[in-house]
């Protein structure tokens, strides 16, 4: 019976895996149609996920969330790497490490990761409701194709809404870590800016953006999927929604792995230091 019981487990495990993989690849080919068939409900979620649905002083949108996290973070990322570089009598190579690190990493990670903590969450709840109140089977009776409406709108609206974003959390980085560097720890600001302007690189920045997206795609159908598929009524919508922002940060973290070996390899190069 106990085995049984564990083969039953993992064909349950295995089914849902299906269920989940040709949801994604319904909702990612049904965007081109949606974007000239619901464009409408496209800008009302943009304006969602950018604004929210209050004041931006009362915390309803995720730009000002994704400034505060990218500004804290490379802080951080001036504060100690300066302090690690004094100690090898390299402290004015700073900007190299705020151009590299701000761009290949922070900006990207902490875009996604707001979109998953304050848009994420929200779909997930959003769509959890709908489908334990059946509205989504009603969209359904009504001859409405409910995974292309409810999911694949909200992909266009977040594949448009995290460039802004992107750009927001860039910016605050490397505002902060040169106020970090350069104010906080009196290093010379034009040492600072030549070394940042060596390493900093158009490609770089679009390979970064190009990161930014993806993350937004995977955070965007794991939280809509947690949702569509929930059931067992508001408790249940709350278990999909922890479930999902769980599983969209552990993919963040292994497709930022993977994406930055296939943009820049093991060993990257930097080449405004000819490496």
């Amino acid at each position: 019976m106990a085995r049984r019981g564990r083969g039953a487990a993992a064909v349950d495990r295995v089914a849902v895996l299906g269920l989940h993989a040709t949801f994604c690849v319904k909702a990612v080919a049904a965007i081109p149609g949606v974007v000239l068939r619901y464009w409408r409900e496209v800008g009302r979620l943009i304006g969602e996920i950018s604004f929210g649905s209050a004041s931006l002083l009362a915390g309803g949108g995720t730009v000002g969330v994704v400034f505060a996290m990218s500004f804290v973070a490379s802080t951080q990322v001036g504060l100690e790497g300066y302090r690690g570089l004094e100690l090898l009598g390299l402290s004015p190579m700073t900007g190299l490490m705020g151009a590299l690190i701000n761009t290949r990493e922070i900006a990207p990670i902490v875009a996604s990761i707001a979109l998953a903590a304050k848009v994420g969450t929200g779909f997930t709840a959003q769509l959890g409701t709908m489908r334990v109140s059946d509205e989504i089977d009603a969209l359904e009776t009504m001859g409405v194709r409910s995974l292309p409406y409810l999911v694949s709108t909200r992909m266009a609206a977040a594949f448009v809404s995290v460039v802004p974003l992107y750009l927001v959390g860039l910016f605050a980085s490397y505002i902060a870590t040169e106020v970090a560097v350069v104010v906080l720890n009196g290093d010379s600001q034009g040492t600072y800016d030549y070394y940042f302007q060596l390493l900093l690189t158009p490609q770089d920045v679009l390979l970064s953006l190009l990161k930014a997206v993806i993350f937004a795609m995977i955070v965007t159908l794991v939280h809509c999927a947690h949702g569509y598929y929930a059931s067992g009524g508001p408790e249940g919508v709350g278990k999909a929604a922890g479930a999902a922002l769980r599983t969209s940060i552990v993919a963040i973290a292994l497709a930022d792995v993977v994406l930055s070996l296939v943009f820049w390899g093991v060993r990257p190069d930097l080449p405004g230091l000819g490496l």
